[in-house]
């Protein structure tokens, strides 16, 4: 493996106390987080559009949730989004709509910067079995909130077995890279002109949950009734501002992949073409979500110590550590270059703690780092 500091250059910054509008968390180590929003429902992705507008959305993966996506207002309240129609499946309701033209089990939803709300949904309530016709990637436009283009993945993108993660857009809106974290993981490339997709990196170690990675909350091994513990390959997700370098990890794994994006779109290259341009960046820990900011500071979920984290070239430094930040999930970035990160609390969901029940209410949270504007650093692209 390349040492670090080989590999990455990040400059990072100092993070302040920064007061807003929106609540104020206790005192905790490093920036201070304000809470933007509470749900009563389980989130997981969180997306701000270029003009500050927030989407959240919520799986069923405990409950029958009531709304798969959502604005969230300036009030900290959310409506269905983009109508109540798209909205309204229930896993009740299976026999009687169209898993085509619903959301079904959408996991993330992230905001281009064209004017669209992207969603992913891989259709796989409680991550189990994969609803026919249900996996896609939606496209809706902002400017007047209508459903513009639905790229559906067969069963050679999207088989039994997987579940669609996390998606990141190339600058020219041109591509879509997706994580799997089912059962075999793999990477999703998409041409969103034609709305082709095709399966890559299926089942290589890179995009494979790692033997002997327990995921340890609380102190102790999290673990399901049965001893089932986390198992998820790939799921985090990160593209560099200049979308030459693609990074991923799986949620259980500690080793941080990359790779250049123009191996992803030759068509010429083989399978074993793509695995071999497979780099290895750095080892880390288990987590959740990756974001890498305007600036190319690389941030990581650490879901084992309610905790974010940058990883540049001196290793991997602390940002903020905060016990209501359980199980930081996914990040977006505001406009003013503040961090949004959702709060998904999955160690206390009912798969470990049945007494807990199908409902979890879950937050969403947002830091500002310190110079903002000042901060110069980026992830150094390796060599094709």
């Amino acid at each position: 493996m390349l040492k670090l500091a080989t590999v990455i250059a990040i400059n990072w910054t100092l993070l302040a106390t920064t007061s807003f509008a929106e609540q104020s968390a206790a005192p905790s180590q490093g920036a201070q987080l304000n809470q933007v929003a509470n749900f009563e429902h389980q989130v997981t992705g969180v997306t701000v559009s270029p003009e500050g507008r927030i989407f959240v959305n919520f799986p069923r993966w405990t409950e029958d949730a009531p709304v798969s996506v959502a604005e969230v207002t300036r009030e900290g309240q959310i409506k269905p989004y983009p109508d109540e129609q798209w909205n309204s499946w229930r896993n009740a309701k299976k026999n009687q709509l169209s898993a085509e033209n619903h959301f079904v089990c959408v996991q993330s939803v992230v905001a281009d910067t064209h004017g669209n709300l992207w969603v992913v949904d891989p259709a796989a309530p409680a991550t189990a079995a994969v609803v026919q016709g249900g996996p896609k990637l939606v496209r809706i436009e902002l400017k007047n909130e209508k459903v513009a283009q639905v790229i559906h993945f067969d069963e050679k993108v999207a088989p039994q077995g997987s579940y669609l993660n996390d998606v990141r857009f190339s600058p020219d809106g041109r591509h879509a890279y997706l994580t799997d974290a089912g059962v075999k993981g793999a990477l999703v490339f998409v041409d969103l002109q034609s709305g082709t997709a095709r399966r890559v990196l299926d089942g290589h170690p890179s995009t494979q949950a790692e033997k002997n990675v327990v995921v340890t909350t609380d102190g102790q091994e999290l673990r399901r009734p049965d001893g089932r513990g986390v198992e998820f390959a790939a799921d985090s997700i990160a593209l560099s501002p200049d979308g030459r370098s693609l990074y991923w990890k799986a949620l259980t794994g500690r080793t941080l992949y990359r790779i250049t994006t123009d191996v992803l779109e030759n068509p010429r290259l083989t399978e074993k073409d793509i695995e071999a341009r497979v780099e290895r960046v750095a080892q880390t820990e288990p987590t959740d979500g990756l974001w890498i900011d305007k600036r190319g500071q690389l941030y990581l979920s650490a879901i084992e110590q309610d905790a974010v984290k940058v990883l540049n070239e001196d290793g991997i430094t602390t940002l903020v550590q905060d016990k209501r930040l359980r199980w930081p999930d996914t990040f977006s970035e505001g406009p003013d270059g503040s961090i949004y990160v959702t709060s998904s609390r999955i160690q206390d969901m009912s798969w470990f703690k049945p007494q807990n029940g199908p409902r979890l209410a879950t937050q969403l949270w947002r830091f500002q780092p310190v110079n903002n504007t000042q901060a110069t650093g980026s992830i150094r692209q390796p060599r094709p």
